[in-house]
């Protein structure tokens, strides 16, 4: 599940880092705190996985269009959290802030009282204070940050209204400093004081007077992750004693029994060089450095210590040559590397493969990094260095500091997620480029179809399905009602010359706890107990690789998976509203087009008049799909 801040240009810059900073230290990892903007609010599907919308301080009113979808999100089951801001409550619609369409405005009506409510910011302060507050529960707590002073109006005698704090002092004394609110199905959280703002940093530090700032910091920490158990999140039982924020060094590997594979990509790097001189490696995204094994140990014990208190990402990524020794649990204890490549020895005697086989097959070369920013720009941001890496080649993180999704989405791997990256490469006198749309729906489908092998979910695998066009549900509940994300893919192409190279990224929940629901969460505890991202990781690459066999040799053609691909989705037959046209209009769900991959849609008939004929075809990169709402609407 997503923690969503709001980063559009009405945020005050200086409130938004603060308020990333306390949620990722309070709900890391069991939550993805990302930002959001004004167009993405608009234009994606994000209600879907998120748990929390939070607004940052604003220095101007928020006017947009997608306050409706706001609206909708809070009033059918949403949260909603706001610092610097006070509200208006009234049974009667006043249109809150003046000169400003009420459309345009945040707000919020409550069914079960019929009440109105207005957030409303704290504009043109510039009164930095320390204020002292009395909780709910009749704490007093001394030291909380504050810009200028806010209101909440008509919250007094409101029902389904909890006063989390009034101001103890001053010309504020006894006023609500901060509430929560249940609004239909939803609830909304406001602060007037700049809980966000941590008392280590100026102004707060001077204004604190000598008192105790770090015993300050930590009771407004302490009540900012309360309310967030309020609000309705799981909290992290404990938080590591350290959190690595910077990228750790990447170890490039290959099959026990092909250990020429390591020196061969080297020595396509450095070419004309040997690969044995191979040292620094520069390219637009990233400058690469090379290690052999035995600086491995010292290497990686100062990267971590340095990476605890830095977060450039840009600083250089380490590669550490594996040429005959494979890392063992110690040097790689979130991936064992060892039980990968044996895992994937018995993947090839089950099939058959014949032993020492030239190229080598999927899953052979790996890049293995316990921290990178992301496997996927680690491949495609980096054109030179990619395109001297010979194909195939496995990239897998444990964890990723800046995944990526689809539209410039997040995907922020957490404990227990698998996370890597393939890299293809076609000759497109062999591969028509029109059929590349198809390499994200094949490779949804053999992950879909690894989690029906014995070695991952097995009978369960039924439960993991498709949803158009590249993200991975699970299935599970009372009747199979329940739907959960799980996953996604993401491909990113390349052309050079007469080739084109395919970076397919892929991210899925394999053993994370909740609430981030995972394939573990299908099984009993035995059989969880049993599962593992090294194998779930094979079964993945194997079952695609067989795949990609047969879909190269018919040139990108999909005719032999579609079948299997529309029993696995979500969608046959599916009723959704197309809001792209006006007026908006109901349409139905056919299929793919085998052309172009577009999902092609029929506009549903309504008695005997007469109605548009023929298909609606749409394209996945002109269209925000919110599917599992039942919703296609344009991106704007």
């Amino acid at each position: 599940m997503d923690v969503l801040v709001y980063s559009g240009p009405e945020v005050l810059p200086s409130s938004l880092s603060h308020v990333l900073a306390a949620l990722r230290a309070a709900l890391l990892p069991h939550y993805a705190i990302q930002t959001i903007t004004q167009q993405s609010l608009k234009s994606q599907p994000w209600t879907v996985s998120c748990a929390l919308l939070v607004f940052p301080e604003l220095r101007e009113p928020f006017q947009s269009p997608s306050s409706s979808i706001i609206k909708d999100y809070v009033e059918s089951g949403g949260s909603f959290l706001g610092f610097a801001a006070g509200a208006t409550s009234s049974n009667r619609d006043s249109g809150g802030i003046a000169g400003i369409s009420k459309d345009l405005q945040l707000r919020f009506y409550d069914k079960h009282t019929g009440a109105y409510i207005y957030p409303t910011p704290r504009l043109g302060s510039d009164h930095p204070r320390i204020v002292t507050l009395q909780t709910h529960t009749g704490e007093v707590i001394e030291g909380i940050y504050e810009n200028g002073s806010n209101s909440f109006v008509g919250f007094e005698s409101g029902k389904k209204v909890m006063i989390l704090a009034n101001y103890l002092e001053g010309d504020t004394n006894g006023l609500i400093a901060g509430l929560k609110c249940e609004i239909s199905d939803g609830n909304m959280t406001l602060w007037a004081p700049n809980l966000e703002n941590p008392l280590t940093e100026e102004p707060a530090a001077s204004l604190l007077n000598g008192k105790d700032v770090g015993a300050a910091n930590q009771r407004r920490l302490d009540l900012l992750i309360s309310n967030l158990a309020n609000a309705g999140l799981q909290l992290p039982s404990k938080k590591p004693e350290t959190t690595i924020v910077g990228p750790l060094p990447q170890f490039l590997t290959s099959h026990p029994s092909k250990p020429t594979i390591v020196s061969k990509i080297t020595d396509l790097i450095a070419a004309p060089s040997p690969g044995s001189q191979l040292s620094i490696f520069q390219d637009g995204n990233d400058t690469f450095h090379f290690h052999q094994m035995e600086e491995s140990g010292d290497l990686v014990k100062d990267i971590r210590e340095k990476s605890i208190s830095s977060n450039d990402f840009n600083q250089p990524k380490h590669i550490i040559i594996c040429t005959n020794k494979i890392p063992n649990r110690e040097e790689t204890p979130f991936f064992d590397l060892e039980s990968y490549y044996e895992a994937l020895t018995t993947v090839h005697k089950k099939r058959g493969d014949p032993s020492g086989s030239e190229p080598w097959g999927f899953g052979e070369a790996v890049l293995y990094g316990e921290v990178v920013t992301s496997t996927q720009t680690l491949l495609d941001k980096n054109p030179r260095f990619m395109s001297r890496l010979p194909t195939p080649l496995v990239s897998i993180a444990s964890y990723q500091l800046a995944g990526r999704g689809r539209g410039g989405n997040i995907w922020l791997s957490q404990s227990g997620g698998l996370q890597f990256s393939t890299l293809l490469r076609v000759s497109l006198s062999s591969f028509p480029a029109s059929k590349l749309v198809f390499v994200q729906y094949l490779f949804a489908l053999a992950v879909v179809e690894a989690c029906r092998d014995e070695t991952v979910l097995g009978s369960r695998g039924g439960a993991i399905r498709l949803k158009w066009p590249n993200d991975l549900y699970a299935i599970f509940g009372p009747g199979e009602g329940d739907r959960k994300k799980i996953g996604g893919i993401l491909v990113n192409t390349s052309f050079s010359g007469s080739n084109v190279d395919i970076v397919v990224g892929c991210g899925l929940n394999v053993l994370n706890a909740a609430p981030v629901f995972s394939l573990a969460q299908l099984l009993s505890p035995e059989e969880a107990s049993r599962l593992s991202i090294e194998r779930t990781v094979v079964s993945i690459i194997t079952t695609f690789e067989k795949m990609w066999s047969t879909f190269v040799k018919e040139r990108g053609s999909f005719d032999s998976f579609m079948n299997l691909y529309l029993e696995r989705w979500l969608h046959s037959d599916q009723l959704v509203t197309l809001t792209t046209s006006t007026p908006s209009k109901q349409v139905r769900i056919t299929g793919i087009t085998p052309d172009h991959g577009l999902l092609r849609t029929m506009p549903e008939r309504t008695g005997w008049s007469s109605e548009e004929q023929g298909y609606i075809d749409l394209q996945p990169d002109g269209n925000s799909f919110d599917l599992m709402a039942g919703l296609i609407k344009s991106k704007t």
